[in-house]
């Protein structure tokens, strides 16, 4: 039967979904540069799975890969990590944004290293007490690395649950719903590859056929279970609720160079946006900036720049000089590649003037 409706959704009917994407995993999964495929005898590597899951958040697949590869190169063990200074570690994930992970991961590896001996504990529980580790990133490790029975959902894991139960409650309200949903396909309670492939597959499946846009229905190997196809519009779930409005702030950045050519960073405070970052000074980022320089000197504008950040826009207005202070001095070069991606714009556009 197509499309059958939520609340005749059999646990035989469930098994047999679980089971067709499983086998359809095995033919088709994604090489990815942390996972071990299906049907494979290595062991996953616990400190890439976590790793790798850190750097995926709000992050895609293609963006994210450079960066893994940079970071387990330069530190391949989560000791290595843990022993590593602040300031290397936030400069290498420079451009991977919401700055607040590498803060959190640098303090779970730290714990890690400390009190697990440089193993990762194997459970969901022992993993939520790791710092910075939520019920997301606790979830898929104990899955993917440990083989645990546990209910991962990520938005593509949404998006299948949305359109396979053809759910009418719009996100972000539908979030408890759809968990529930999903969790009726972990099945069994004894670890095992399987537990490992299922969240893999069901991520799998929403980002290669499952889209956002222009679903793939005839290529999905569990299309016989989707309710949303059967109603002729499954690109319509999951619903989604109108954003609101996204405020928009000013602020000024002052590119600042020396007689050598460097420029002028400041580290920023540890608590707050881009925190414990290296940037270029700034005002205040509000609806009316201060317009106090850093130290005197014959300012030039030297236009805008805009950057989006989850919670609101930014223009900032840059301004140019040379001069002397209490600053951190970087090469041109070195600051471009460390920066993140809102002082690189505005530095960018300082350096052309």
């Amino acid at each position: 039967m197509i499309g059958v409706p939520l609340s005749d959704k059999s646990a035989p009917e469930v098994a047999r979904i679980r089971a067709a994407l499983l086998d359809w995993y095995a033919g088709h999964a994604r090489t990815l540069v942390w996972r071990v495929p299906p049907g494979s005898h290595d062991r996953p590597d616990p400190y890439r799975v976590w790793l790798s899951e850190v750097m995926l958040q709000q992050t895609t697949t293609p963006h994210a890969t450079p960066y893994f590869l940079a970071f387990t190169t330069r530190w391949p063990t989560v000791n290595d990590l843990a022993a590593a200074e602040d300031g290397d570690v936030m400069a290498a994930w420079a451009g991977l944004g919401y700055y607040a992970r590498a803060r959190n991961l640098l303090a779970c590896a730290r714990a890690v290293a400390r009190d697990h001996g440089g193993v990762f504990p194997g459970t969901e529980a022992e993993l939520l007490n790791l710092p910075g580790v939520g019920a997301y990133t606790a979830a898929a490790v104990a899955a993917i690395a440990f083989g645990q029975p546990a209910n991962v959902v990520d938005g593509n894991v949404e998006r299948v649950m949305g359109r396979m139960f053809a759910v009418e409650t719009a996100l972000p309200a539908a979030r408890r719903q759809l968990k529930a949903l999903a969790a009726r396909f972990v099945m069994g309670d004894q670890p095992g590859a399987e537990h490992a492939d299922w969240p893999q597959a069901l991520m799998d499946l929403g980002a290669t056929i499952c889209r956002p846009k222009s679903p793939l229905c005839g290529q999905c190997p569990v299309a016989f279970g989707c309710t949303a196809l059967a109603t002729g519009e499954p690109g319509r779930y999951p619903l989604k609720a109108r954003k609101a409005e996204r405020p928009h702030r000013r602020g000024i950045a002052w590119v600042l160079r020396d007689g050598q050519g460097r420029v002028a960073l400041v580290r920023r405070p540890d608590k707050g946006l881009l925190g414990g970052m290296l940037g270029l000074p700034t005002s205040d980022w509000s609806e009316t900036p201060h317009d106090k320089p850093p130290v005197v000197a014959q300012w030039q504008d030297a236009g805008s720049v805009d950057h989006v950040f989850t919670h609101f826009s930014l223009t900032l207005t840059v301004r140019v000089a040379t001069g002397t202070g209490d600053f951190v001095w970087t090469d041109k070069a070195q600051a471009l590649a460390n920066l993140p991606t809102v002082f690189r714009k505005a530095l960018e556009r300082g350096l052309a003037h």
